[in-house]
């Protein structure tokens, strides 16, 4: 064959073959791509049984799984502080997430699973690609999340509810799902959000909450830092009293001293024989204080205001008592100074990292939650002797908790209401405190509390029984079987309908203390939609209405009677009988500014009552007027003492 023939061949064949070989289309663009705003991903990638393994198969068989959470920024402007919401479904525990923290103040392992926010952590936020030529590892985090869910069997994936941003000023649309184990959501910036931020600022503006605590770094040293932490009370009805703060160390360190409050527990075993020891092999543990990773610290008494090495910190040593700022504007406040020691590889003065997982409680006060701790504007310290510039801190966290009301939980407090024109008082509701762990069938959990006669308020109730039965068989009250059980109260407050006549009406109100332990600076509050209005005066309290808070009374206990004695030995010891601590006020009102009040039919019954903070259980029901119903006052209390009398003489 000649050689231009077998060269023509040779091309016709190529052309063809090269015509039957498909150029490949182009791979899709990434989701989030097409998003100019804050890219959000859940990817379910692996879950197996865990033991115990249940036959047949079962809705609380537990599962392992494994996720992980993507965060993009694709917006113009850096994502600071971000947060992110998980809608878990599954009664989900989890046991650990990296980057990330719970923004609830809550440690891992834990439960989440009605759903929680996570926080940025050890890096918070997010830079833009502009600022990063395009850098993925500065504008996105992952966070992979290992933990346990119930009822979901592989290979079908347990994935949330939901998945958005949390940050302010952000709108996320429901995700949409990619297959059956990712979902993908684009959150972009809210058209109607006034922020109050300017662009360029470096750090977040300081947020309003119930009670803020900052962390400001005062010095700074190679291998530890001195902080002061300040905690503040905005809320007007809020209220700390021997308070317990509490954080996670996420990087080893460990106090080593501290003024004007300290560790609940000094111990620092865990530094003897751990790394820290190890380290710092010259360091004398035995000075130092605590080597938990969660330490518990608590406030100092009075007495070591002064004290040169414990005290001299303004706003400390208060005995754990943080006061509303419209009772006390100097005693809503309470601040210490900490000495933090730090662990490779952070030994270096410029790395500060504060620690997370805030969590503070008092005695008899209201539930806060904690955010974690967000990055602002250093804390400028004004001169004392106002003759020096403004001493501003090395570095500032912002901490912001807010009151809530914990799922499960009870009050601590409660409330019984009665009247001129009834007999009987209304008790606390039955357990409104929590009930007791094991009744043993001595006591109904679901029973109503029994009517009770006025005497019986200055009693313990394990002492009410014949007071309550014989009161039940002088007008006929039907008895449960067995009888309910008590309200398990530290505090009780009676609310007495006093007088109600044609241009007014008046309460009394008494505050039972039946704790061994007393309440200094106590306060209550009252909430009365209709009636507060017409308030004049409280005639043994200090009595005011409250700037903000709609048609609620405050109340403290006047210069030298603001002490709330606990539960004491009664004068007859051979009877055994407790005496309660006890304060009481005539409160009075007018009609004129309220026309239209009904006092007997509702308006005159709070309905709400706090305590030191703290919101009161009520009575379900009010008294009401049926006179017809009962023998005359003065027969049924002399038949009552008569019973009485008689039943102590068996």
């Amino acid at each position: 064959m000649s050689s231009p023939l077998f060269l023509s061949l040779f091309l016709l064949i190529l052309t063809r073959t090269h015509a039957q070989i498909r150029t490949p289309d182009p791979a899709p663009a990434p989701a989030s791509d097409d998003c100019n705003g804050i890219f959000l991903s859940y990817t379910y990638t692996d879950g197996k049984a865990v033991p115990p393994i249940l036959k047949p198969k079962s809705s609380r068989q537990a599962y392992r799984f494994e996720s992980s959470l993507l965060i993009l920024n694709n917006d113009r402007e850096e994502l600071k502080s971000w947060r992110v919401f998980v809608g878990f479904q599954h009664d989900e525990y989890l046991v650990s997430a990296s980057n990330a923290v719970l923004a609830d103040g809550n440690s891992f392992p834990g439960s989440v699973g009605n759903g929680s926010v996570f926080a940025g952590y050890p890096n918070p936020d997010l830079k833009t690609g502009i600022e990063t030529a395009g850098d993925l590892t500065q504008m996105s985090i992952r966070v992979d999340l290992v933990g346990t869910q119930f009822g979901v069997a592989p290979p079908s994936a347990p994935l949330p509810t939901n998945i958005s941003l949390v940050n302010d000023g952000w709108v996320c649309p429901r995700p949409a799902s990619q297959g059956n184990r990712t979902m993908e959501v684009c959150c972009t910036r809210d058209p109607d959000f006034k922020s109050n931020t300017t662009l360029g600022e470096e750090y977040l503006p300081r947020q309003k909450g119930d009670l803020t605590i900052m962390y400001d770094i005062l010095r700074t040293y190679e291998s530890n830092y001195w902080a002061l932490v300040t905690i503040e009370n905005h809320n007007p009805l809020g209220r700390l009293d021997y308070w317990q703060l509490s954080w996670d160390w996420m990087e080893d360190e460990f106090i080593f001293a501290m003024k004007g409050a300290y560790p609940s527990v000094v111990d620092t075993s865990d530094c003897v024989f751990g790394k820290q020891g190890q380290y710092y092999q010259k360091l004398d543990f035995a000075t130092a204080l605590s080597c938990a990773r969660r330490p518990t610290l608590v406030d100092l008494p009075l007495s070591k205001t002064n004290d040169t090495i414990l005290g001299m910190i303004p706003f400390c040593c208060r005995n754990g008592t943080i006061l509303p700022p419209a009772m006390d504007p100097t005693k809503s406040k309470s601040a210490f100074q900490i000495n933090v020691f730090k662990m490779p590889p952070n030994l270096n003065r410029s790395h500060l990292s504060p620690p997370q997982n805030w969590a503070i409680a008092g005695r008899l006060n209201p539930d806060y939650k904690c955010g974690p701790p967000v990055r602002v504007s250093d804390t400028e310290f004004p001169d004392p002797g106002q003759a020096l510039p403004d001493t501003a801190a090395m570095a500032s966290w912002q901490v912001v908790c807010n009151i809530t009301e914990k799922k499960g939980s009870s009050p601590r407090c409660c409330v019984s209401y009665s009247a001129f024109y009834n007999e009987s008082i209304i008790p606390c509701p039955t357990c409104a405190c929590g009930c007791p762990s094991n009744t043993d069938k001595t006591c109904s959990t679901t029973s109503p509390a029994m009517f009770l006669p006025s005497q019986a308020l200055l009693v313990p109730f394990d002492n009410r029984t014949s007071l309550a039965q014989a009161w039940a068989d002088l007008h006929h009250f039907r008895v449960p079987n067995p009888h309910p059980c008590g309200d398990n109260c530290g505090v009780s407050i009676n609310w007495h309908l006093f007088t109600d006549y044609r241009d007014g009406w008046s309460a009394r109100i008494t505050v039972f203390n039946w704790d061994d332990e007393s309440f200094a600076d106590w306060f209550t509050a009252v909430e009365l939609k209709n009636g507060a209005p017409g308030f004049e005066k409280a005639y043994s309290f200090n009595g005011t209405t409250i700037d903000g808070v709609n048609n609620t009374i405050f109340m403290q206990g006047l210069q030298g009677l603001n002490y709330l004695v606990g539960e004491t030995d009664g004068p007859d010891l051979k009877k055994n009988i407790r005496v309660p601590g006890k304060q009481q006020s005539v409160i009075s009102f007018t009609k004129k500014l309220t026309p239209g009040i009904n006092v007997p039919l509702g308006d005159g019954f709070p309905s709400k009552v706090y305590f030191n903070g703290e919101e009161c259980s009520l009575p379900k029901i009010l008294p009401v007027n049926d006179a017809g119903r009962f023998v005359s006052s003065f027969f049924s209390s002399f038949v009552l003492v008569l019973l009485i009398f008689v039943s102590l003489q068996l």
